[in-house]
């Protein structure tokens, strides 16, 4: 397959690149800073220089030419403006999807956030409700459309930890921390898995194999 990341130079983007290059995958990564293509090269994805932040859809498009699956792993950061908050993990992934559609490519991934809400709760910090929001509003938007095989994940708290690759997957974990190298596995196996397309799933670490978790996400699909 051939798979674009938004986002290509973030923390998971990297490590889901390094997986999927390895499974022999053609892989390329949006990046707004021309100084980060070394480091996709050396993940052995092709970079991308598209900023979803002013490029125009048809711009986008462009770039998907060829594409069997898309991912949304980008993100403004904590240490960006509230502005960006929306106009990254909201617009971009928006933008993502819009162009998605026009260039034929049904398979879309986002990396979301657990507690993802167009209504966090009113005592949360006000910088995290907004990215919660922002979250929350993505997905609606990528959920009311019929052009899409989407898959939400939505991880916990993330940690730079060495991975496990043990996970737990399902439709309401409840809370919890996960290493980005197994929310990358998990990415890694839910491409392989078209049967995943159409769920929300939520994923902290756990003591179930990516691969196997992925595969008991799919059959209890099927099984519903």
């Amino acid at each position: 397959m051939r798979i674009v990341i938004a986002g290509g130079h973030g923390k998971i983007a990297l490590r889901l690149e390094r997986l999927l290059a390895e499974r022999g995958h053609t892989v390329a990564g949006f990046i707004r800073n021309p100084d980060q293509a070394n480091e996709l090269r050396e993940a052995g994805a092709e970079p991308i220089e598209c900023d979803l932040e002013r490029a125009a859809v048809e711009e986008v498009v462009e770039h998907l030419a060829g594409a069997d699956a898309v991912v949304f792993a980008a993100g403004a950061g904590p240490d960006s403006s509230r502005e960006r908050t929306m106009t990254v993990d909201y617009g971009g992934a928006v933008l993502l999807a819009d162009a998605a559609e026009d260039a034929g490519v049904r398979r879309y991934l986002i990396v979301s956030s657990m507690g993802a809400s167009t209504n966090p709760p009113p005592d949360t910090d006000p910088d995290f409700a907004l990215y919660l929001k922002a979250k929350g509003e993505a997905e609606e938007d990528l959920l009311a459309r019929g052009a899409l095989d989407l898959t939400i994940l939505r991880p916990g708290r993330l940690t730079d930890d060495a991975g496990t690759g043990l996970v737990s997957l399902s439709q309401r974990e409840g809370g919890g921390a996960i290493r980005r190298d197994d929310v990358a596995a998990v990415l890694a196996e839910l491409l392989e898995e078209p049967g995943t397309a159409g769920l929300t799933l939520e994923v902290v670490g756990g003591d179930v194999p990516a691969a196997e978790a992925v595969r008991y996400a799919a059959r209890a699909k099927t099984d519903r």
